[in-house]
């Protein structure tokens, strides 16, 4: 029990700092504008960097997840990820800046790889509450990588952002290091490529994959434009408190949602919780301003926050087996979604105005919800 414990707190540890790492790009951006002279254009490859080499290495290590050392592996995703972010502060030129962030986002992916699916054969029998724990430790790094940069840049320069995020991995590899896995940890499958296709058709699968790629495209779409569009009617300040105000109701929403997994199955629980999302996520987008659009901003949060775990423990409890390559491809399909909503919510709001275009994050909702019901279904037939 305690060995688990320990697992369980290296996780939750490297994701908080991962999320502080992710959400800290943003706030420095002016910085690196300043330091670098990078123009806008080249500002806008800092989320790509980062995301590309995260995703090509999650699917990579994921699924081969069965043929790895898993304390290695953690091992070297902790010290590369310490290593990457102080070679980001000593960035002496751009380029050199974007490579660090490259390889800070595979070493991220190389540890996330292996972190949920070890979780999820350490505690089978409460897979979604650790999952959503899990996902909780998350929410607490984002919400704080803003609250970390505003401070370092009110003491000192930005580099010792990254100074400071690097030394938050140090105590992750330490534990690994020192740390044994107890004897059933690891019960990962060989898979082949027939295996693989095979397992993206099952049903349950496959509806995992598309929903997860929603919910990365409802989460890209907040994450990226809702500044934005929320500034255009209001003080620019106010307008990125209302990021942070989103981030932070996923602290109290997954904490409930920690709670309710357990009595709740993963399918019924989603589709509650999009249900209620989609009127009170409308609402953002259809009635602008004042307490309304605030209120309504926390409990989409709270509310969101849940699809992403709940998700993903569906997806793994129903091919226990393969929890590496599940965990690999889901997490994929949510960046996928990330990477790609917010262009095509771009690409609209050239066209049609950023209002009518953050539309498109309700109907994405709905799409969501289309796509669980569908799942269902053929898994009730099935």
């Amino acid at each position: 029990m305690a060995s688990r414990r320990v697992w369980m707190g290296a996780a939750c540890l490297f994701i908080a700092g991962d999320g502080m790492a992710m959400q800290a790009r943003g706030p420095l951006l002016a910085s690196f504008e300043a330091e670098f002279g990078a123009s806008q254009s080249l500002l806008g490859l800092v989320a790509p960097a980062g995301t590309v080499g995260f995703v090509v290495s999650i699917l990579a290590v994921g699924l081969f997840a069965s043929r790895l050392d898993v304390k290695r592996t953690l091992l070297v995703g902790a010290v590369a990820t310490a290593a990457s972010l102080a070679l980001l502060a000593a960035a002496p030129v751009y380029w050199v800046f974007l490579g660090a962030l490259l390889v800070q986002g595979a070493s991220a992916g190389v540890f996330r790889a292996i972190d949920r699916p070890l979780l999820s054969h350490l505690y089978p029998d409460t897979l979604g509450r650790v999952f959503v724990l899990y996902a909780l430790a998350w929410a607490v790094g984002a919400v704080t990588g803003p609250i970390v940069v505003s401070a370092v840049l009110e003491l000192t320069g930005w580099r010792w952002t990254f100074l400071l995020l690097a030394l938050w991995f140090v105590p992750v590899a330490v534990v690994v290091a020192a740390s044994s896995l107890p004897t059933t940890a690891w019960d990962e499958r060989t898979i082949d490529r027939r295996e693989l296709r095979a397992l993206c058709r099952r049903p349950s699968i496959a509806g995992t994959l598309v929903a997860m790629a929603l919910v990365g495209g409802i989460e890209g779409a907040i994450f990226t434009w809702l500044p934005y569009y929320v500034g255009t009617f209001t003080d620019p300040t106010l307008a990125n408190l209302t990021l942070s105000a989103y981030l932070l109701a996923y602290v109290p929403g997954r904490l409930l949602y920690s709670r309710v997994v357990g009595r709740v199955a993963y399918v019924p629980l989603a589709i509650a919780t999009t249900v209620f999302a989609t009127p009170v996520l409308a609402l953002v987008f259809y009635a602008p301003g004042g307490v309304p659009m605030l209120a309504s901003i926390l409990l989409a949060g709270a509310l969101l926050s849940a699809l992403f775990p709940v998700l993903s423990a569906f997806g793994v409890e129903a091919a226990p087996e393969y929890s590496g390559p599940v965990s690999a491809l889901a997490t994929g399909a949510t960046y996928l979604g990330i990477a790609v909503a917010p262009v095509a919510i771009g690409v609209l709001a050239e066209r049609i105005g950023i209002a009518a275009a953050m539309s498109g994050v309700v109907l994405t909702l709905c799409g969501l919800l289309v796509a669980t019901l569908v799942s269902v279904r053929r898994l009730t037939t099935a």
